[in-house]
């Protein structure tokens, strides 16, 4: 495969955790990436990690929740590459947990200015590309907790949820295009946002002994589900959620 052939995949939410795991496993599946997150530094440091895994990869700085900062990612990523084959809405907050009856505006705002207004904008600015295309493909990063309820985790639950139903809705709207919208649904994955919502070793422990599997899934396991949705051979799979989850949702 020509560089030039190679898809051109966006990711966003890329320094840690699931979006980082991603973003290596396109750089193995060599694919041309642009790369994204708020923090300069680490984003050179991953984008110099992707290039020596031989990808063609830049870092692009982003707030996914500001509707300029991410059509300006976009516009970038296509100024760079030429086109927009798949994109990876993957940045995400846990937000504050804690009862409904603890939960503020702002609360409600911190997570879903992030969790929702950013996928919902992504996707805005990735389909203007796409469609046009006349291909492309987008893939969400949901959640378990997208298809079930989590006591003590309203907001962040609630969030997800809208994730999936964006996800669905842009697919039925681009379903005749040629562009496909497809959601992963993570179970719980050994990252750093796990341990900032569990809250210590016994939380982890209560949570992980909930997974049927009876553990935690690695960020790899996520990644070749998002890879697959992405660009693998899945082109009439579209307004779906993958769940990759121990079997949570079973």
């Amino acid at each position: 495969m020509s560089s030039t052939s190679s898809p051109v995949v966006l990711v966003t939410g890329a320094l840690s955790g699931i979006g980082r795991a991603a973003a290596l496993a396109f750089a193995r599946a060599g694919t041309r990436l642009a790369v994204s997150g708020r923090n300069q530094e680490a984003g050179d440091a991953l984008a110099a990690e992707l290039r020596a895994l031989g990808a063609e990869a830049i870092f692009l700085r982003a707030d996914v929740r500001h509707e300029a900062e991410v059509r300006k990612l976009v516009d970038q990523t296509v100024e760079r590459f030429g086109r927009l084959d798949a994109a990876v809405n993957n940045a995400g907050t846990e937000g504050q947990p804690g009862p409904v009856v603890d939960q503020t505006a702002e609360t409600y705002a911190a997570t879903f200015d992030t969790n929702v207004l950013g996928v919902l904008l992504s996707m805005k600015h990735e389909l203007r590309v796409m469609t046009p295309q006349g291909a492309g493909s987008i893939v969400n990063v949901s959640s378990a907790y997208g298809k079930i309820g989590a006591a003590g985790a309203s907001v962040y639950v609630a969030s997800k949820h809208a994730v999936e139903g964006l996800t669905k809705s842009a697919a039925l709207e681009v379903a005749t295009t040629g562009v496909r919208v497809n959601a992963v649904a993570p179970g719980p994955i050994q990252t750093g946002m796990l341990d900032r919502f569990t809250g210590g070793a016994e939380g982890k422990a209560w949570l992980t002994d909930q997974v049927p599997a009876k553990r935690l899934g690695h960020v790899d396991e996520i990644a070749a589900a998002i890879v697959f949705a992405a660009i693998g051979n899945a082109t009439y799979m579209t307004g779906q959620s993958i769940s990759v989850d121990g079997g949570v949702t079973a």
